[in-house]
């Protein structure tokens, strides 16, 4: 289960950010996930609060938004939206399609106790 080692990277990240900006600990931890990232949320969910519990990440709360599938078709120049692991163009049918977004898992914002 590689959400595991995911996790751990995603706390020592939020540790080394927090201790830059002299935070005794983190509250909350944003994160997106793309469609076709290959993460599982639940099971990332999961990993996390097992895996905070030693660090500065103790108390903090994780919230995950899952990133839809953002196509853009190479043949009609349509940009959409998918919420299915999908690479056709819906408008055209096309399988020339370039990803724009979805297939990533990013660090989008902290919450810190400065105090």
């Amino acid at each position: 289960m590689h959400e595991y080692s995911i996790v751990t990277a995603l706390i020592e990240q939020c540790e080394t950010l927090a201790k830059q900006h002299q935070a005794n600990a983190v509250e909350r931890v944003d994160i997106k996930i793309g469609l076709l990232s290959g993460v599982e949320p639940h099971l990332l969910s999961q990993a996390f609060e097992t895996f905070k519990l030693d660090s500065l990440c103790a108390n903090a709360t994780l919230n995950i938004r899952i990133q839809p599938l953002i196509l853009q078709c190479n043949d009609c120049s349509n940009q959409s939206e998918q919420s299915q692991r999908t690479i056709i163009c819906p408008q055209c049918g096309s399988h020339h399609t370039q990803i724009i977004d979805g297939e990533d898992m990013m660090l989008m914002q902290l919450e810190l106790d400065t105090n």
